[in-house]
C-alpha cells in the first residue's frame, strides 16, 4: 500500500469516525438536525452526481422526483398504510418516474435533455400545486410521526441522524461499487466518446437508461429521509429553486467524483442554514462563492484542492531533495 493510498484510508477512517461521534461533540439539537440535512442532500446530490458527473447529462428537474417520492411516503401514510409499505412504494414510484423522465429526455443530450427535464419538474410542481385532493396543494401532507424500526424510535433528533448517517454510508459503498463497476465505465464512455462506444457495440442509450434509474433510486431515498426529517410536504420542495440547489451542491463540489456533492450538500445546507441566521443577504453570499469556484476551480472544489494538493507536495519534494544532498 503506497503512501498515498494510506492517506486516503486514514482520512476515510477519520471522517467516519468524526460523524459517527458527531452528537458527543456537536452542541445543540439544532446543529445536529443541520447535520441529518447535510447527509439525506448529500444522498440527493450523489442520485444527481450519476447523471452530470459520470453519463454527462445536465438534469434541471430532479426535484420533482425528489418531491414524489416524498408525497408517495406522506399520501401512503395518510392512508394508513404502514412505514414499511410507504417506503417500499415510495421508491417504486421514484424509480417509475425517472424512467418516464428517461423515457422523454433521452431522445436529446445537452441543452435539450436540460430543457426536457426542467419541463417535466416544472409539469411535476403544477401538479404538487393545483392537484389539491391528492397533494393537498399549499397546505400539503403532514407526517404524524417517524418510524421506529426494530423499537430504536427515530423521533428525536440523534436517533434520526444515526439511521440517516446509516443510510448516507450505504448509498456512498453503493456509489463506490457502481463507479468501479463495468456498467460505471460504460457510462464514463457514453459521456467521453459516445460515437465511438456504439461503433464498439455498447448500447448507449441503454446505458444511459440503467444510470437514470440508479440516480432516481437514490433520490427516491433522498426524499424519503427528507419527507421524515421535516414530518411535512409541500410543492415548494418541487419547484426549480430546489433542483438549481441540488445542481449547485454537484457542480461546486466537483462533478464526476465521489466527495465532490458530499462537499457541495455541506457548503449550501450550511450556507442556507446556519450562515443565514447571521447575514441577510445570504443568496448573494452563495453566488460569490459560486462565481468563485468556477473562476479559481472550474473543477470543483475537490478536484481543485486535490491539484493544489499535488502541486505543493511537487514542489516540496525538490527542496526537501536539496536540503538532504547538501553537505
Amino acid at each position: 500500500m503506497n503512501s498515498t493510498m494510506s492517506l486516503r484510508v486514514f482520512a476515510i477512517i477519520i471522517a467516519v469516525a468524526a460523524l459517527a461521534t458527531l452528537p458527543l461533540w456537536m452542541g445543540g439539537i439544532y446543529y445536529i438536525n443541520v447535520a441529518s440535512q447535510i447527509l439525506l442532500y448529500a444522498v440527493f446530490a450523489l442520485g444527481l452526481n450519476v447523471l452530470v458527473g459520470y453519463a454527462g447529462l445536465t438534469s434541471l428537474g430532479h426535484a420533482g422526483l425528489f418531491g414524489v417520492a416524498a408525497y408517495a411516503t406522506g399520501y401512503m401514510l395518510q392512508l394508513g398504510y404502514g412505514h414499511t409499505e410507504s417506503i417500499l412504494v415510495a421508491l417504486l414510484v421514484g424509480v417509475a418516474s425517472m424512467a418516464v423522465y428517461a423515457v422523454l429526455s433521452l431522445r436529446s443530450t445537452g441543452i435539450g435533455f436540460i430543457m426536457i427535464t426542467l419541463a417535466l419538474g416544472e409539469i411535476l410542481w403544477g401538479l404538487a400545486y393545483r392537484w389539491i385532493s391528492l397533494t393537498g396543494g399549499d397546505n400539503g401532507i403532514n407526517v404524524p410521526k417517524r418510524p421506529a424500526p426494530f423499537g430504536y424510535s427515530l423521533s428525536n433528533a440523534t436517533n434520526f441522524y444515526f439511521t440517516t448517517l446509516i443510510v448516507f454510508l450505504l448509498v456512498v459503498v453503493v456509489m463506490a461499487i457502481f463507479v468501479r463497476s463495468p456498467l460505471g465505465a460504460a457510462l464514463r464512455g457514453t459521456r467521453d466518446q459516445p460515437r465511438r462506444m456504439n461503433a464498439l457495440g455498447y448500447h448507449v442509450w441503454a446505458i444511459r437508461f440503467y444510470a437514470c434509474l440508479f440516480s432516481g433510486l437514490l433520490t427516491a431515498v433522498s426524499g424519503i429521509l427528507f419527507v421524515y426529517y421535516t414530518q411535512f410536504i409541500s410543492p415548494q420542495t418541487l419547484a426549480l429553486t430546489s433542483s438549481a440547489e441540488v445542481l449547485l451542491m454537484v457542480i461546486a463540489g466537483g462533478p464526476g467524483t465521489l466527495l465532490g456533492p458530499i462537499v457541495g450538500a455541506g457548503l449550501v445546507v450550511i450556507v442556507k442554514t446556519v450562515v443565514s441566521g447571521f447575514i441577510e443577504r445570504w443568496n448573494f453570499l452563495l453566488g460569490a462563492i459560486f462565481v468563485a469556484i468556477v473562476i479559481l476551480m472550474p473543477d470543483g472544489l475537490v478536484p481543485g484542492t486535490t491539484r493544489l494538493w499535488r502541486l505543493a507536495t511537487r514542489k516540496r519534494a525538490p527542496v526537501a531533495a536539496k536540503t538532504e544532498g547538501a553537505p
